[in-house]
């Protein structure tokens, strides 16, 4: 469905120029990722499909991207004062990495049942990880009172325009590389990372579909569009860890903004497609950045035109978890 048969103004996502400015401020801190075909999904989709490898950024994900630009773009007095964040552990290891790099203090809150191997990055760049809460959602609520008693700034890892245009830049290299995209296939959570490119093919590339995944355990985003409103979900074991957590209005109205259209996949496509990317590129991706694969492999999304772009959006998983999965 369009922008405009969802009647949202299209000034809620960034605007290219945005994100043109947010490029240009962070690229000397992040990777250039690479833009690659799979010969195996291009044959079976009957056109062309190219990877963006964001698995392969500094950091281990996209995330990087929208948390430096949201960082950067603090006043200095804000700085000061210090950075708060929820995460599912990806948006974190980026605060903390902009907050390293910027010499600013990050408190970091992540569900007890994050990754050691995210919680473990995230204090090892020198943010404190408060993993009290039982999951994401209640993550979120105690990072965000403890900004307000603390008077840091909560950085979202989902929405504020700046993180947007951050996260949008992903886009931006795939129209510079290959301006001829005529559908972007995007892992979606919180709609951060979509509500970021599909600020830019709004803007600069109107003819572009943008067609979202997640898994069936991670689906708030799926259940909000199909109901019109904001939904919360269980909190379930998943392999999609990255993808957990609620949809608010604004993360919900940045969904309906950017997205076409959305399936989801069950975790044992999920888990397929991590073996297909390992088997064919040589790649270690979570499953949260795998389910733009999953939605293709499996026929749950099938692009209407070509070239098609699937984000492959973070590489932080155990190894043993990682291990089960390819023997599985």
């Amino acid at each position: 469905m369009s922008l405009v048969a969802f009647g949202v103004k299209p000034s809620l996502l960034p605007s290219a120029d945005e994100i043109r400015a947010a490029h240009a401020r962070i690229a000397p801190h992040v990777a250039r990722t690479p833009l690659v075909r799979d010969d195996a999904l291009s044959q079976q989709l009957g056109g062309e499909v190219l990877l963006k490898l964001e698995c392969l950024q500094h950091g281990g994900s996209f995330k990087l991207r929208g948390a430096l630009n949201a960082v950067m773009s603090l006043w200095e007095s804000e700085r000061q004062d210090g950075i708060v964040a929820s995460s599912a552990g990806n948006h974190g290891i980026g605060v903390a990495m902009a907050a390293q790099r910027l010499g600013v203090r990050a408190t970091v809150f992540v569900p007890s049942s994050a990754p050691a191997v995210k919680r473990d990055k995230i204090a090892a760049l020198g943010a404190v990880v408060d993993a009290s809460q039982p999951s994401y959602d209640a993550a979120e609520d105690a990072a965000k009172a403890y900004a307000a008693q603390s008077g840091g700034t909560f950085v979202s890892p989902c929405t504020g325009r700046s993180l947007l245009a951050g996260a949008g830049t992903v886009a931006l290299e795939i129209f510079e590389e290959r301006p001829d995209t005529s559908t972007l296939v995007v892992c979606v959570g919180g709609g951060g990372l979509v509500g970021g490119m599909g600020g830019f093919v709004r803007d600069a590339a109107r003819h572009v579909r943008v067609l979202g995944a997640q898994s069936i355990k991670t689906n708030a985003m799926a259940l909000a569009l199909a109901a019109g409103h904001a939904v919360d979900i269980p909190d379930e074991p998943t392999l999609c860890d990255g993808l957990a957590g609620r949809v608010d209005a604004e993360m919900y109205a940045q969904g309906k903004a950017a997205i076409d259209e959305i399936a989801t996949v069950e975790e044992s496509e999920v888990a397929a497609a991590m073996r297909f990317l390992h088997r064919r590129h040589g790649l270690v991706v979570e499953g949260s950045g795998a389910v733009g694969v999953a939605a293709l492999l499996h026929g749950r999304l099938r692009p209407s035109a070509f070239p098609a772009v699937v984000t492959v959006s973070g590489a932080n998983i155990e190894r043993a978890r990682f291990d089960a999965v390819l023997a599985g």
